[in-house]
């Protein structure tokens, strides 16, 4: 509609036009250059230079966080930024200008600097000043260029849906089913679905009743004992007992989702069979998980990134868990491992496990740095991180925020205090330390980590700039449909986002206000993810129950799902040779030349309208200042030029 009546508003103040019922491709295609070209006409050159200069420096400061911390960045966007490094650079002055009269003699009203149209208020006892007229000239631009965006796609669509599908239609044996797909964002606690893991604890009361897996105050139970405390037999349980599935009553309810993870409302069923940490050295946890794994292998195009938690109370964590990766041989060609650290840095420090947040840091990074030093130090540790490719940060992101982080807040060694450290805060240390870590990583070899945390699922705005600056993917990302300028940087970045359409149903936002298909059509690296099979998923193949659902509700086409599945693909942590073999061994490279539709059945047309794409918006921005670069070098010679006829 948008673009129809952009369409119409430009022919109204041109010649008129009679549109032909067959019109040919050409002069559909003419009308969309028109049309581009009136909408970059009727953007001010000023606010088109003030956005553009915000755009370009805010990709200027992930690229350097990215660089530092050896996570990637995107190869497009890279080298249109060369391009405009050298236009902002020689904007700085090296001299300070000299007054030749004295600063006290001219009073003159005229002479005095222009007003900023700044405003001013006082809040909480501290005096704020805001931008206001730049931020909504950049918020404007960057509404707009989105807005283009998604009218843009629409055209590609009308012009070549057909052609897409043609394209897909003459691949031998590829079809949605046989392409490789990521599952980029799932916790291993709850990988299984309800039905799974109320079969296994059946069967581990047949086989294992005499087993002791539980100790209470000193005397042991046995998995028996524990289910006649509650008065339960295996004949009694069923799906609806375990009540583990996300309801109506979890909407906005994070506390309730997370008591969702006890088996029948107890904290000791969850202790015995999904925690790696127990009497019994997580035997129960390991062997569902080992069955989860036999499924994806059976499948063969399904793959996934399990979260596993280290929680920072005590330095032994990693030890303890990679002893139980190896004990059991919970491994698998499919799976990956991501290690989440929960933020809950005030719950252990009331409980008095942890004296300062310094501590907790510890605890999560000292033993990583020792066995990438020493690896017979850990060697059960240093085998297991062999399969781990990065950190998560997770907790309601919803939670009030009693700090802001800035240079004046306490260093970790001295947070001390009751309240949680922010967001921010959290992702910058995690940040810090494993750029430290990545950098030894590299000298000895090894493969480097990535951060991809829970990012923009609730909670302020802030927490996606955070996640711009540090983070390689986020997870989620629901609040940048808010915020036009961050969601414009996160496509020209190409940040993935991995995001859960169900997960969010039940948490925080409903189906159908779901920002995917609106992000998809406008080009960001989006993929979608399960989160918790066990509370959200009724079937054995939960991602391809989330791919079927999102193709019902927002009418995707099987192009569309391939570039969903490819771009999981592209965000995941699984090594450049197995990208390569599922993408094609040219998939590192820009544009179409990218692409290997043998093996991803996404038509090369998709990718090149997507590159195609991206490059007019970052010429669009970058040109921009490379012209204002241009018009200032001319105007300083033509003054240099006058001064010197005035000397002659």
């Amino acid at each position: 509609e948008l673009f129809s009546r952009s369409l119409a508003e430009s022919e109204m103040r041109s010649a008129p036009y009679e549109f032909p019922e067959d019109s040919p491709i050409e002069q559909l295609e003419e009308k969309r250059h028109r049309l581009e070209r009136q909408i970059s006409q009727d953007v001010p050159f000023t606010d088109l230079l003030d956005a553009a200069k915000c755009v370009v420096k805010a990709l200027f400061i992930r690229q350097k966080y990215m660089s530092l911390s050896l996570q990637s960045f995107c190869r497009t966007t890279t080298r249109y930024l060369q391009d405009a490094a050298f236009c902002l650079l020689s904007d700085a002055t090296v001299h300070p200008p000299v007054s030749e009269t004295h600063p006290y003699e001219n009073q003159d009203p005229a002479s005095m600097p222009p007003d900023m149209g700044y405003g001013c208020k006082m809040v909480d006892g501290v005096m704020h000043v805001y931008t206001t007229r730049n931020i909504m000239e950049k918020k404007s631009f960057c509404y707009r260029r989105l807005q283009y965006l998604s009218s843009k796609f629409q055209m590609h669509i009308l012009l070549n849906e057909m052609k897409e599908l043609a394209a897909q239609k003459k691949v031998p044996h590829r079809d949605f089913y046989n392409i490789r797909k990521v599952d980029t964002h799932i916790h291993a606690s709850s990988c299984m679905n309800q039905k799974h893991l109320l079969r296994f604890i059946k069967r581990a009361m047949k086989k294992y009743p005499k087993e002791i897996v539980h100790v209470e105050r000193g005397k042991g139970q046995t998995l028996m004992e524990v289910f006649e405390s509650m008065n339960l037999t295996a004949f009694d349980l069923s799906v609806d007992t375990l009540d583990m599935h996300a309801d109506r009553n979890t909407f906005h309810r994070f506390d309730k989702f997370n008591a969702k993870y006890n088996p029948i409302g107890e904290s000791i069923l969850r202790e015995i069979f999904i925690k790696t940490d127990n009497y019994i050295k997580g035997k129960y946890f390991g062997h569902i998980i080992k069955e989860v794994m036999a499924d994806l292998e059976e499948s063969k195009y399904q793959n996934v990134e399990l979260r596993l938690s280290i929680y920072g109370r005590s330095r032994d964590e990693w030890d303890k868990l990679a002893t139980w990766a190896v004990k059991h041989q919970v491994y698998s060609n499919n799976v990956r491992w991501l290690v989440q650290v929960p933020r809950l840095f005030d719950v252990y420090h009331t409980k008095k496990q942890l004296c300062n947040f310094q501590e907790m840091l510890e605890n999560i990074f000292m033993p990583l740095f020792e066995v990438t030093v020493n690896p017979g130090s850990h060697p059960e540790l240093h085998l297991f991180l062999q399969h781990v490719v990065g950190f998560d940060s997770v907790d309601d992101e919803s939670k009030p925020e009693q700090h802001i982080f800035n240079l004046d807040s306490p260093l970790p060694v001295n947070w001390t205090e009751e309240d949680n450290p922010p967001y921010s805060y959290y992702l910058y240390y995690m940040y810090a330390n494993m750029t430290v870590l990545n950098h030894l990583r590299r000298q000895r070899g090894f493969h480097s980590l990535v951060l991809r945390p829970h990012c923009g699922e609730a909670g302020p705005i802030h927490h996606l700039v955070s996640g711009f600056m540090l983070s390689e993917n986020i997870s989620h990302g629901l609040l940048l449909r808010k915020a036009p300028v961050l969601q414009y940087l996160y496509y020209l970045a190409q940040i993935g986002i991995a995001m859960s359409p169900l997960s969010n149903n039940s948490l925080f936002l409903s189906y159908h206000r779901n920002p995917l298909p609106e992000y998809l059509s406008r080009g960001l690296m989006v993929s979608l993810s399960t989160d918790d099979p066990l509370q959200f998923h009724f079937t054995k193949e939960p991602l391809m129950e989330e791919y079927s659902i999102a193709a019902q509700v927002w009418k995707l086409s099987s192009c569309d799902m391939c570039e969903l599945a490819r771009n999981s693909v592209l965000m995941s942590g699984f090594s450049h040779k197995m990208k390569s073999y599922w993408l094609g061994p040219n998939y590192i490279k820009e544009g179409q030349e990218s692409n290997d539709i043998r093996r991803t059945n996404v038509p090369d047309i998709r990718v090149a309208y997507r590159y195609e794409t991206m490059c007019e918006e970052l010429n669009l921005i970058t040109q921009a200042i490379r012209t204002d670069e241009l018009e200032t070098i001319e105007e300083e010679g033509s003054l240099c030029m006058g001064a010197v006829q005035a000397e002659k």
